[in-house]
């Protein structure tokens, strides 16, 4: 049941905690899997909805990741896995939180044919947070490895911070950066899964994602969480403008549920 809580080892809480990410497989069962597939569906298919789409089929972002956030906001299909116990209680046995809120779910297809990788880069740019200790669950729902877009972590880079955010279109080199010539890129994991698998990244882990060479979407569901007390950086965002909120105001409230 999803509102059952997993018990995760010592060993995968100090992986994480040394490293800025972990794998644990078998996140989800096979019978829930195909019923998120399901619901992932019927949510995409969605026009007008509250969820939002990021990018248009043919635009150059689209190629890269045809992401739909909020998808929680749509279906209660979505809403059961995305409000899940099970999955921000992981999060917060890995992050140490005193307790983890929904900052918002992101569908993540990488489509079939002209598929791009997604850089180089760290979420947490992204995100108008002042705070670090943010964290993302990537939830695969097919297979993935080097050939349909899983991803690559960099162990031990949650440790580089105030990186700028980088453009998913026109690729940079995070590398590059002055803060960030110490990070090995060689040393990098590829994290490759089984459908109903899940890994989990810090906000600040350098990761990437490979193209999609075969002639089905790559999909996955990310959720990502923040711990319980973390305050608005004044930044724009999808999901925080036009709420309220000002600068320095603690997140919370029925869009950013506590959730474990």
């Amino acid at each position: 049941m999803l509102d059952s809580t997993k018990v995760l080892t010592e060993e995968q809480v100090r992986y994480y905690r040394e490293n800025g990410f972990v794998q644990i497989d078998d996140m989800l069962s096979a019978e829930e899997v195909e019923e998120l597939r399901g619901y992932l569906e019927e949510t995409m298919a969605v026009q007008n909805g509250r969820s939002t789409q990021t990018a248009a089929s043919g635009d150059l972002y689209y190629k890269v990741l045809n992401q739909r956030v909020n998808t929680w906001r749509d279906h209660g299909g979505m809403a059961r896995f995305v409000l899940s116990r099970r999955l921000a209680d992981a999060a917060k046995q890995l992050s140490g939180a005193r307790g983890v809120r929904l900052f918002h779910d992101h569908a993540l297809l990488k489509m079939p044919q002209d598929s791009k990788p997604t850089p180089w880069h760290q979420d947490l740019p992204y995100w108008p947070m002042n705070e670090p200790g943010a964290l993302s669950i990537w939830i695969a729902l097919d297979d993935v490895d080097e050939h349909n877009g899983c991803l690559m972590m960099v162990p031990k880079s949650q440790k580089i911070k105030n990186l700028k955010s980088i453009d998913l279109v026109n690729p940079e080199d995070i590398f590059s950066n002055d803060g960030a010539k110490d990070v090995d890129r060689n040393t990098a994991a590829v994290v490759r899964m089984k459908a109903g698998s899940c890994s989990f990244h810090d906000g600040l882990t350098f990761h990437y994602a490979h193209a999609n060479e075969t002639d089905n979407p790559r999909r996955a569901l990310a959720i990502v969480y923040m711990p319980d007390g973390t305050t608005y950086s004044g930044a724009n965002h999808v999901c925080t403008d036009g709420l309220g909120f000002r600068k320095g105001d603690v997140l919370t409230g029925g869009l950013f549920p506590r959730l474990a």
